[in-house]
């Protein structure tokens, strides 16, 4: 099989996978039950899309397979942004803002703080794309150690609210936002059109890309900035995942071996799909959510990513 043909066997495993968890063991009050399984499928696919497409646009960027957005410490900024807000103003602020208001508020915050990040880094014609790594790891840090700092200092009935908030989780995900999520990543997407032409380019390296004519700075500047979109939009849904990019994408490089990044980001995109929807029907089915999937997907992508460090230190 060709990578185009791969591609369709990926997509008709998604949609078959989406549609046994909408209509397996439906029961007797089925339009309920397909009401609350549609909002719950949709969120799931909106994550694992946002997730893998940032993350394969991410590594072609950085030309690295090992690294995932979260190393610029969004996931942490959102631990610290909810941690704040009830350190600050109590956990009843949290319970009882509008969903869409909070939503919003959160996501904006996030790309307030990669925006800010890009300005200032790129400001200076030296500074390359893993100077911005290493600034944004370096955040990250600061914002976990200040928010187990504050944690520390909260009320414990409130410390178990923000504990709940560290944890991405797909049992009880905010599905009242799900339509502004949407809108969120359309319009990401259509921005994104006016760049994918440049990927393939990209993905040859610095180098090449400006011998071939490619603005390097000015393309990769918008691409972090609609990956940090991305990555809000998911963490914000969710929580923070730490493994599920790094796992989809490296299975999409290896499962379609092409170098067309369209086919690598609808590759990735499936399979996180797969990932998600088939590990939610695990967890309800079988398991009977006496586990949770953030659990196992970071069981499984953490020893993928210990694979794959061993993989590539027998290189050197």
């Amino acid at each position: 099989m060709n990578y185009r043909q791969k591609t369709w066997v990926l997509a008709g495993i998604s949609i078959l996978l989406i549609l046994a968890f909408l209509f397996t063991d439906i029961g007797g009050n089925w339009e309920y039950i397909l009401t609350r399984r549609m909002y719950k499928i949709l969120a799931i696919v909106v994550t694992a899309a946002s997730i893998a497409f940032s993350t394969v646009v991410f590594q072609t960027i950085t030309q690295n397979r090992i690294l995932t957005p979260n190393i610029m410490g969004l996931d942490s900024l959102y631990v610290l942004i909810n941690t704040l807000i009830i350190f600050l103003f109590g956990s009843m602020t949290l319970l009882t803002m509008d969903q869409n208001v909070q939503f919003l508020m959160i996501v904006g915050i996030m790309v307030l703080f990669s925006l800010l990040l890009y300005k200032f880094l790129f400001k200076r014609d030296d500074n390359n794309i893993y100077f911005l790594l290493l600034v944004g790891f370096i955040f990250g840090t600061f914002f976990d150690s200040f928010s187990s700092f504050m944690q520390v200092l909260i009320d414990p009935n409130e410390f178990l609210i923000v504990q709940d908030r560290m944890f991405a989780s797909f049992n009880n995900m905010n599905t009242d936002v799900l339509l502004i999520a949407i809108g969120l990543i359309f319009v990401v997407s259509v921005y994104f059109l006016r760049l994918v032409k440049y990927l393939d380019v990209l993905s040859l390296g610095k180098d090449t890309a400006v011998n071939l004519g490619v603005d390097f700075d000015y393309v990769v500047k918008r691409l972090l900035i609609v990956v940090s979109i991305l990555i809000s939009i998911s963490t914000a849904l969710v929580g923070p995942i730490t493994f599920l990019g790094l796992l989809v994408a490296n299975l999409s490089y290896v499962f379609l071996k092409t170098y067309r990044q369209s086919y690598l980001i609808l590759g990735a995109i499936f399979i996180s799909i797969i990932a998600l929807v088939g590990g939610q029907l695990i967890v309800e089915r079988i398991f009977h959510f006496s586990t949770t999937l953030s659990v196992i997907i970071n069981f499984v992508g953490g020893i993928y990513f210990i694979y794959l460090l061993l993989k590539e230190n027998k290189k050197w």
